[in-house]
């Protein structure tokens, strides 16, 4: 399969001019003015700008949160990120108790099988971890697998302690692997969220009052501490507020290899849906819960000045109704998370690039090049260049994209964002050679998606 897409705006990290570009099979091997190579499929994007396929490094698909399982699986999660401009998601594969890590990778690959339809890559989820075992992460290093996520939140599910966090970090330092930490202060959190109960408070809105921001800086500043002992990088994912993100500034200031993601849903919504008793507020259940409005200028800063390197999106969509409901009398037993996989790159543009907050090749880094880089998948992904995979969008910047749960694609009952109109729109995206959205309609293949064996983290 040959492809030519012609008139191009090409956009990436480090450039912004007019070309064509040629693809056979999976890959870009031709980037030239007027090219007139005969191709299968031919896509003119006069008007358009043509930007790398998106890296989605946090996704939750497929994910088992004690007995309840996220709305999208595979299938209906990749479709809905190409919908969006992603053409790779890094997905997170869960350690049970007492499991063997590669059981686990094992079982988030038979998840992914014969679905995806863009490739994909996993991040392990360690749960459990000691000294006589240390040597599974060697293993999966080996297997490609070359990111590991630690949580310093929800003691007895899913925390793990300092010791654990201290030498897995200093492991994988060793292999060249990226530890990813959700960083918050569990333990102190378990007794807040005790005390709201107990005084009978059992509203969704809760979830936000009983989850600070000096939680999320707390532990932000003691993991740094624990990795600058291992000697390791560290990434922090969906950092949320200006007192966690100073400590990842004073960190990098001196030097130290800390990098860290932010989300959407922090740059644009805030803690006044909290104010709201109703149960429909169990949409805004995600963690870390949704800030004042604050610490939004201080996050897109960090956009703009490489203190914060990624927009992720933490895809974790559970429904309104029949799942977030099992917390209908009690806010500690809404499964959290929210959908957002599909609008990143909308969001991205229409609010950030147009309202003046984050340039357009600076768009492209922290949508897709700096993904690409920290989680062992550049030149590969992540870029427009001959040798890449051909993992392209076209994108019209005067289009328009109306998001609502009546028309995404996310398998999920509501959006965070009902009704917002947003300037620019995903025309056409091909993910490795192939058309899988295609003047707003799916025309992709579930199980043509790869899955990819990740290189070291390629670190800035």
């Amino acid at each position: 399969m040959s492809l030519l897409v012609k008139n191009a705006r090409v956009i990436t990290s480090a450039d912004d001019y007019l070309a064509d570009v040629y693809v056979e099979n999976d890959t870009v091997t031709t980037i030239g003015a007027s090219l007139d190579q005969p191709a299968d499929k031919v896509i003119d994007a006069a008007g358009c700008y043509l930007l790398p396929g998106g890296v989605d490094p946090h996704t939750h698909l497929a994910f088992t949160l004690g007995d309840i399982v996220t709305a999208d699986n595979y299938e209906s999660g990749t479709i809905a990120a190409a919908f969006g401009g992603t053409t790779t998601v890094v997905n997170f594969a869960q350690q049970r108790p007492g499991q063997h890590l590669r059981a686990a990778i094992d079982d988030g690959l038979a998840a992914a099988e014969g679905k995806a339809v863009i490739d994909y890559g996993q991040h392990i989820v360690i749960t459990q971890m000691d000294t006589g075992s240390l040597g599974q992460i060697d293993e999966m290093v080996s297997d490609g697998i070359t990111s590991i996520k630690l949580f310093m939140a929800y003691p007895g599910e899913l925390m793990v302690d300092d010791a654990t966090i201290f030498t897995v970090l200093e492991r994988a330092g060793e292999l060249g692997a990226l530890c990813c930490v959700h960083a918050e202060n569990g333990p102190v959190i378990d007794v807040l969220v005790r005390r709201a109960l107990a005084a009978g408070h059992t509203n969704p809105g809760w979830h936000g009052r009983t989850r600070p921001e000096l939680a999320e800086a707390e532990a932000t500043h003691r993991a740094i501490a624990l990795a600058e002992m291992a000697n390791a990088p560290v990434y922090f994912v969906h950092l949320s507020c200006a007192e966690a993100l100073s400590e990842v500034i004073a960190a990098r200031d001196r030097g130290r290899p800390v990098f860290a993601e932010t989300c959407p849903h922090y740059l644009f919504l805030d803690s006044s849906v909290y104010d709201d008793d109703g149960f429909d507020t169990a949409k805004y259940v995600l963690t870390p819960p949704l800030r004042s409005a604050r610490h939004h200028a201080d996050l897109w800063r960090g956009l703009r000045t490489d203190d914060l390197q990624v927009v992720s999106t933490d895809h974790c969509p559970f429904c309104l109704n029949g799942q977030k409901t099992v917390g209908e009398h009690d806010f500690s037993k809404i499964p959290n998370g929210g959908p957002g996989i599909e609008h990143r790159l909308q969001l991205l543009y229409s609010g950030g690039v147009l309202g003046q907050k984050l340039p357009l090749r600076r768009m492209v880094e922290v949508f897709a090049t700096t993904p690409a880089r920290l989680f062992g998948l550049y030149p590969r992904k992540g870029t427009i260049a001959v040798g890449s995979d051909a993992d392209l969008v076209v994108f019209d910047p005067n289009g328009h994209t109306t998001i609502s749960a009546d028309t995404h694609h996310m398998n999920v009952d509501y959006s965070l964002y009902e009704g917002w109109r947003l300037t620019g729109a995903v025309r056409t995206v091909i993910s490795a050679g192939r058309a899988v959205v295609e003047d707003g309609l799916f025309v992709g293949k579930p199980g043509s998606g790869r899955f990819l064996r990740r290189e070291a983290s390629g670190l800035q």
